[in-house]
């Protein structure tokens, strides 16, 4: 049971903004099925903000994979290929985001 009795009362809303730049990223078991390649993905996405975060608005920043690296096209789930693919799109998405 869940009793909000006791709770202390603020006059601050649950929904304000942080300050800075805050980010999240979505990469999907069915777009990159090994974790090794998730996680790859997940250090190249934070990579990128690093290198773009003085160019873009400050707030709340998401980035989802939304369609699958070929596999053919890529030797193993953490190759360099694969690494500087991910990166080269990231930084085409930041760049196009901070303009």
């Amino acid at each position: 049971m869940l009793c909000t009795d006791d709770a202390l009362i603020s006059d601050s809303p649950v929904d304000k903004y942080p300050e800075g730049h805050w980010l999240g990223s979505v990469i999907p078991k069915r777009h990159a099925a090994r974790s090794v390649t998730r996680n790859m993905l997940r250090r190249q996405v934070r990579a990128a903000m690093e290198r773009h975060v003085q160019g873009l608005r400050p707030g709340l920043w998401l980035v989802r994979l939304r369609q699958p690296f070929a596999r053919k096209d890529f030797e193993s789930a953490d190759s360099q290929p694969l690494r500087s693919a991910a990166s080269a799109e990231l930084d085409r998405l930041f760049a196009r985001a901070a303009s």
